[in-house]
C-alpha cells in the first residue's frame, strides 16, 4: 500500500512510535501512500488525537494536503465524526475549512450530510467558514442536510443569517423542495 512506518504508526494510533519517528531527521511527515493519504490524513481518519497533535507540531507538516481523490485531513475527521480531531485541526489558522473535494463539497457539506452536529457547530464557529457555499451541482450544506433528512442540521443551519433557505440548485429546486421530494417530514 506504500505506507511508511510513520504512516502505519499514525494510522494505528501508536503515539510513542510516532514521537520517536518524528524525532529523526530523515522522516518525511507528508509522504503519502499509494492513495495519496499522508500520516496526518490517516491519523485523522481513525481519531488519534495525540498523534494528530504530534504531527501538527511539525513546522513542515501540510495540514491541507489532499489525497488522490481530493480528501484532506479535515475532510477525513469531519466525515467520520471525529470531534476531538476536528477541534484540533480547526485550532490552526492554516487549516482551510472550505477546501472542497473534487465535486465541490466542503467539510461543512459533509458534516451536514452525515448529521454530525458537534462538527457542524465547530465549523460554523470559524469566521472563515462559508456556510452557504454550493458544490459543483449547486447543492449547499443546507441542501445536503435537508435532502438527507438531517433535521437537526437543518435547524442549526437555518439559525444562521448567512444561510439562504431559498437558494436553488441549477434546476431551480430549493432545499425544502428536496426534503419534500425525499419525504423528510422534519428535515
Amino acid at each position: 500500500m506504500g505506507n511508511t512506518p510513520l504512516a502505519w504508526a499514525a494510522r494505528n494510533g501508536h503515539t510513542e512510535v510516532v514521537r520517536i519517528l518524528l524525532g529523526r531527521d530523515d522522516i518525511e511527515p507528508n509522504k503519502p501512500d499509494e492513495g495519496g493519504r499522508t500520516p496526518l490524513r490517516l491519523a485523522t481518519r481513525y481519531g488519534h488525537e495525540e498523534v494528530v497533535r504530534l504531527l501538527l507540531g511539525r513546522d513542515d507538516i501540510e495540514p491541507n494536503k489532499p489525497d488522490k481523490v481530493g480528501r484532506t485531513p479535515l475532510w477525513s475527521a469531519v466525515s467520520n465524526g471525529q470531534e476531538g480531531v476536528v477541534k484540533i485541526l480547526l485550532g490552526r489558522d492554516d487549516v482551510n475549512p472550505n477546501k472542497a473535494d473534487p465535486d465541490g463539497r466542503t467539510p461543512l457539506w459533509w458534516a451536514a450530510y452525515y448529521g454530525h452536529a458537534g462538527v457542524v457547530k465547530m465549523l460554523l464557529e470559524r469566521d472563515n467558514t462559508e456556510p452557504d457555499k454550493p458544490n459543483e451541482s449547486g447543492q449547499t450544506p443546507l441542501w445536503s442536510a435537508a435532502s438527507n433528512g438531517q433535521e437537526g442540521m437543518v435547524k442549526i443551519l437555518l439559525g444562521r443569517d448567512d444561510v439562504n433557505p431559498n437558494k436553488a440548485d441549477p434546476d431551480g429546486r430549493t432545499p425544502l423542495w428536496w426534503a419534500a421530494y425525499y419525504g423528510h417530514v422534519g428535515g
